[in-house]
Formats: structure tokens, sequence, C-alpha cells
């Protein structure tokens, strides 16, 4: 079979803070993983073995079959999986505990003659899996919260902000992401938490490069606006240093210490 272009719909998910829990955890919680994906999948209508896999290591790439309702990858299918991980979590330890970033896109791929897939797409796709928002948005979120979603614009707009049953575009949040190359808007959303997520602030490493930094404070700002702190330094010879930040310092001397 030719190498051909096909439009399909791409998931991904890796598992949060895998690092350093040592092989046996690891497998311990792949296979967990892709048990709970498998039938979190079949209850949404859509075949395991008809997909094409990927493993990542420490999560899967699933191209879905052709002609898959690509809302159904939202729902039945995030919710399906969130509570398969939370049923693990509540008997397991911290090495086997699972979270799970979750990314979703679509595109035109090249399905090669075994099985591989490649394409712009799939760039998106890894774009999105490794965003720092969906990756603070997990971290901020209860414990409860086994899934952070991250979803391409054009994800959302075909699926999500319709307002399919069992998707509710209020629950989803715009960020913009800066991964590497890739440059664009996506959605992000707490399978199981109530309103949009948090999403991170700026931090200073993406801050405009004409951004100046705060101007320090003026050398004679009122005291009312900065409280004097005091410090208490004892002498080598005899007494108390008694001195507060603005400079100001008392010397007690004491006989017979």
């Amino acid at each position: 079979m030719e190498p051909r272009l096909e439009h399909r719909a791409l998931l991904a998910v890796d598992i949060a803070h895998s690092a350093a829990r040592g092989n046996v955890a690891l497998h311990r919680i792949r296979d967990v993983l892709r048990e709970s994906l498998r039938e979190a999948l079949e209850e949404s209508g859509i075949d395991w073995d008809a997909c094409l896999r990927d493993d990542l290591g420490d999560g899967f790439r699933i191209t879905a079959p052709p002609g898959v309702r690509k809302r159904r990858l939202i729902h039945p299918l995030l919710p399906e999986l969130a509570v398969r991980l939370r049923a693990h979590n509540r008997m397991a330890g911290p090495l086997t505990s699972i979270r799970v970033r979750v990314a979703l896109h679509a595109g035109d791929v090249c399905l090669g003659r075994d099985g591989q897939v490649t394409g712009r797409p799939l760039e998106v796709l890894a774009r999105l899996l490794d965003a720092r928002q969906a990756r603070a948005a997990l971290d901020a979120a209860p414990d409860t919260v086994t899934a952070s979603l991250l979803i391409s614009q054009h994800f959302y707009d075909e699926t999500v902000r319709h307002g399919y049953p069992g998707i509710e575009p209020e629950t989803f949040g715009k960020v913009t992401l800066a991964e590497k190359e890739h440059a664009a808007d996506a959605w992000l959303h707490l399978p199981g938490y109530t309103g949009p997520p948090h999403t991170p602030e700026p931090d200073a490493t993406t801050a405009p490069a004409d951004e100046s930094p705060a101007a320090p404070a003026p050398a004679d700002e009122a005291p009312a606006a900065r409280a004097p702190g005091k410090m208490v330094n004892r002498a080598s010879g005899n007494g108390v240093v008694y001195a507060t930040q603005h400079g100001t310092q008392n010397i007690h001397l004491t006989r017979g210490q």
C-alpha cells in the first residue's frame, strides 16, 4: 500500500511526573494507563484495534480510525478515562498514582505502509501535550482531578463550541501557546473540575522583550510605605546592639556580663 494522506483525529496522553519512579513503577502505571485508555475508547464507540498506536515511553499517541466523530474523543472518552484513573489512585501509593495530560488535534497526516503516521499535525499535537499551561493547571488542581486536556483551536471549533451533549464550552479556557516553533491559541479543560481551569500567568521568560523591570523604590520612601524591621545582634563585647533596617542604631551597654 502506497503512503497516502488522510484527515484523522489525533490524541496523545502523557503521565505527569513519571520520571524517577523506577522501572517497576513505570511499567505498572503504563499498563494501567493503557488499559484505562483502551476501555475509555471502547466506551466512546472507538475500536482500540482499529486505532494506530504509538508508544511515547510514558504515554501513548492514538490516530483514530477514519470517520470517527471528533467530539467522541472529548465525551465520553475524557470522563471515562478520568474516572478510571481516580479509581486506580484510591488504592495506589505515591509511586503508582497516575495523573495525565491529554492533547487533541486533527489534520491531514501521511499514513505509511507499516502503519507509520507522519506529518505536521503530529508536531502540533506534541506541542499541545508539552505545553506549560497544561502542566501548571494540572499541578494546581485538586488531587481528584486526574487529567488535563488541551485541544487545538481547530479541534475546538469543530467540537466544543457547538455544545454537543456532554460537552460544556464554559468549562474550557483559552490559552496562547508559544512552544518552540509553534505559536497558536488552544483551549484548556480539566475533566471533573467545575468551571474554567486556572491558567498560569506568563512568567519572566515569556514577558515581552521591551518590558522594563519594575523600578526600585525611592531611597526616601516614607516609613508608612515600608514598615521598619528590627534585628538584634549580640556584640562581641559587653552589650546588645539593636538596629532597624533604616539605619537607626541603639547600643545598650550592660555591666557584669
